[in-house]
């Protein structure tokens, strides 16, 4: 049985924004003329993270640059300290679905312990 083919980075956007709304995942801007949505790795590339649907989520430009490649959960927090209210339902459906693609799919071993500790911070936010 032949894998069914990725989507490529603007269609994966446009899922995302699908299934998760029009506003950013960190700051909750609607996005629109002045908020330009981008595809945002929730496991980073150099964690192990695929660019799958699974593994991204829409957020802001401003959001995604700033976050880097700060975890998770610190970027959770640096969020509510700025008085943003990141949707951390989202990105725990989001990572959920990301731990069971990596299962049946394989490959991608080094984002599991990543995706594991980040469910665990996440639940004590």
């Amino acid at each position: 049985m032949e894998a069914a083919p990725q989507l490529n980075r603007a269609d994966r956007l446009h899922a995302a924004i699908a299934r998760d709304g029009p506003a950013c995942v960190w700051c909750a801007r609607p996005f629109g003329d002045l908020v330009r949505p981008t595809t945002e790795h929730l496991v980073p590339r150099v964690k192990g993270g695929p660019s799958w649907l699974e593994n991204e989520v829409a957020a802001c430009r401003r959001c995604n640059s700033q976050r880097g490649h700060q975890s998770i959960s610190q970027w959770a927090e640096e969020c509510r300290r700025r008085g943003w209210p990141p949707d951390l339902a989202r990105v725990e459906r989001v990572l959920a679905s990301l731990d069971v693609a990596i299962a049946a799919r394989g490959g991608h071993h080094r984002a599991r312990p990543y995706i594991a500790h980040q469910r665990r911070r996440l639940a004590r936010l």
